[in-house]
């Protein structure tokens, strides 16, 4: 069952910050409890990462996968395309400047490849959606 969830959350730094912060991937262990390691396998131009490949556990589920990633000035989106427990996963991070720093949308969907009971995926969604907002703001301060 293919689950999918979206939060908001406004930090005060620029948007070229919090797109530091978030293409700074190898750090995402010592700020995300769900991330245990992180290799950038691929960059862009920029330096920002294009393909890397996650070790990730939630709720005692352990993943191993590889992303891709599309950049742009105001965000980025990653998919899927390696991974030992997902089907698919696609999230965005779209951000709008504000008066006082920075508006962050996220959203995110993931299909598992096992049957997982509705109350582990709300739990594991919650954690995901406050990773991706409260721990990225607290990352960037």
């Amino acid at each position: 069952m293919a689950v999918s969830g979206s939060s908001s959350i406004d930090i005060a730094a620029p948007i070229a910050t919090i797109l530091d912060a978030i293409a700074d991937l190898e750090s995402y262990p010592s700020w995300s409890p769900i991330h245990k390691e992180v290799e950038v396998l691929e960059r862009d131009d920029n330096g920002r990462p294009t393909k890397a490949r996650m070790s990730a556990s939630l709720m005692g589920i352990a993943d191993e996968q590889v992303l891709t990633y599309d950049w742009n000035d105001t965000g980025v989106t990653w998919d899927l395309l390696e991974s030992t427990q997902q089907k698919a996963q696609h999230a965005e991070y779209r951000l709008t400047e504000t008066a006082d720093g920075t508006h962050v949308d996220f959203e995110m969907s993931l299909d598992p490849k096992i049957p997982v009971p509705g109350f582990l995926l709300k739990k594991g969604k919650k954690t995901i959606i406050e990773m991706a907002t409260q721990g990225l703001k607290d990352q960037v301060k």
